[in-house]
């Protein structure tokens, strides 16, 4: 297996696609609601590091729901929509935050929707994904599974399929989600006083991951893009291990939105090539971190407190040095992705406790 922490080895930079259009921005600013999430400091924590900064993009509140997955939904329905507006329904497969954002954008452009969830999926986010007025699709078995269904269900049905990850490499929704998720870093751009010298992502099927490496070597070429990944689903860690898509075994997480075996066709392209590296942490490294970021006033759910739990191992883990010499991460200034908010209230309180001045659920 190697190492937690690996330097990706296979880098082409020049071989990155081109970056979101800027219509994709200018679309978000028209959205009821729309504000540029803050980005907010953590000095304490970047002198314990002996960072030059560090600070937490904050997505516990983006457009009126708990993550930023509905930046990628709003752009991809839109998209969608214009090219098959007579399109019987809207279907996706999630996890839980993209099944919500779709289902969302689905009840405001009055449409059907449709989401597949895999076998076991959390029920805090599938009671969320049925409240924004969506049809609950259970698959027969793990995320995969749900994807395949949902491919299945649209071809069959006529609907309109809105993916976050895909096996052929041309898939349009899948390519428009990761175009949606530009705007995040285009915030950040004008959000910070000094350049972002290292970003930290968290990873599922890296769509995400994916939109920051397009915007760093297009509009940012000086920052350093590090994924980070669940132990117990590395999938773009083994795939960069191997230099071509790896599915790996997923025997569960916290991180629930994580837990994704496999990376996008249309994402693992851009990773490959732009990526700097990846980090994987486990469960418990992310409600410490989880602990961490409510002590300090923000609600942040698992998957998004895993890039302080990643940023915590890059800096200290003895047994890396390729990557963390490639980041120079002393005196560096470096943002990491707060993704999500509170997406289950009774496993957060659980895992924050009593922490001191702990951030409540929105």
């Amino acid at each position: 297996m190697g190492g937690r922490i690996v330097l990706n080895q296979h880098m082409r930079t020049d071989a990155v696609v081109g970056p979101a259009p800027t219509s994709v921005t200018e679309f978000h600013r028209t959205l009821p609601g729309y504000r540029a999430t803050p980005l907010r400091e953590l000095p304490d924590v970047a002198a314990a590091l002996g960072l030059g900064g560090l600070a937490i993009k904050d997505e516990s509140d983006r457009l009126g729901l708990p993550a930023f997955k509905v930046l990628g939904a709003s752009w991809a329905v839109d998209q969608a929509l214009v090219r098959w507006p007579r399109a019987s329904a809207i279907v996706a497969a999630s996890a839980g935050n993209h099944g919500r954002a779709v289902a969302h954008v689905a009840a405001d452009r009055g449409r059907p929707c449709r989401i597949h969830l895999p076998y076991g999926a959390n029920g805090e986010r599938v009671r969320a994904i049925a409240a924004e007025g969506a049809d609950i699709v259970l698959a027969t078995g793990g995320y995969e599974v749900a994807v395949a269904a949902a491919e299945a269900d649209a071809a069959r049905s006529g609907a309109v399929l809105i993916a976050d990850t895909a096996s052929a490499a041309d898939a349009l929704s899948a390519s428009w989600v990761i175009d949606g998720y530009a705007t995040l870093f285009r915030e950040i751009a004008l959000q910070t006083v000094c350049p972002v010298d290292v970003l930290l992502v968290p990873i599922g099927v890296g769509a995400l991951a994916a939109a920051g490496v397009r915007w760093a070597q297009h509009e940012s070429p000086h920052t350093a893009i590090v994924g980070v990944e669940p132990i117990t689903a590395g999938c773009v860690t083994a795939s960069l291990r191997a230099g071509r898509i790896v599915t790996v075994p997923t025997p569960g997480t916290a991180m629930s939105g994580l837990d994704c075996p496999t990376p996008s066709a249309v994402a693992w392209p851009t990773l490959r090539d732009g990526l700097t590296g990846t980090v994987t942490v486990d469960d418990d490294e992310a409600r410490e971190a989880m602990r961490e970021l409510a002590t300090a006033g923000m609600a942040i759910g698992d998957c998004g407190a895993s890039t302080l739990a990643g940023l915590r191992r890059l800096a200290t883990d003895p047994s890396d040095a390729g990557l963390r010499r490639a980041v120079r991460l002393r005196d560096r200034y470096v943002v990491c992705l707060g993704t999500e908010g509170i997406t289950d209230p009774i496993a957060y309180r659980a895992a924050i406790g009593s922490a001191p001045g702990a951030a409540s659920s929105r």
